[in-house]
């Protein structure tokens, strides 16, 4: 099994997106751009317009892929919030983001995290992780 996963080493990383595909993409727009200042052509021209093209397509996939996945952890940790002994007016209040850290967090240390958040004590999501005391890992991630 994988590392014990903390709020140090929590962040994904899919080496075929980053480590391949990311590199080839970025390689191949610096080659176009070359080749059009070596070469300049409308068939250069184009062909820089698509290597950039390409590598925006590889960032907005991989973007998107992760809004899903944030919308099914909302989903996930609003019904497991539904279950815990939390005001629910105070559930509703959080944010997206307030909601997606929550998902690090024990069952046991929720309710005061929720309180905290919505007294303005932790606002933002790396604020929220970083105050878990009780990591709860997620090694499903996209």
């Amino acid at each position: 099994m994988a590392k014990d996963q903390s709020y140090g080493n929590h962040r994904r990383y899919y080496p075929w997106h980053h480590f391949v595909v990311q590199p080839i993409l970025l390689m191949n727009v610096a080659i176009e751009i070359k080749r059009v200042i070596q070469e300049p052509s409308s068939t250069r021209w184009w062909a820089v317009i698509l290597a950039i093209g390409l590598l925006v397509f590889s960032f907005t996939a991989r973007g998107m892929s992760l809004r899903a996945q944030d919308r099914v952890i909302r989903l996930e940790e609003l019904l497991r919030l539904s279950r815990l002994p939390v005001d629910q007016a105070a559930v509703d209040s959080l944010r997206p983001g307030q909601l997606i850290a929550l998902r690090f967090a024990s069952d046991d240390e929720v309710p005061d995290l929720v309180r905290r958040i919505n007294a303005g004590e932790l606002t933002k999501g790396e604020e929220i992780k970083k105050a878990i005391r009780a990591w709860k890992p997620d090694y499903l991630r996209v």
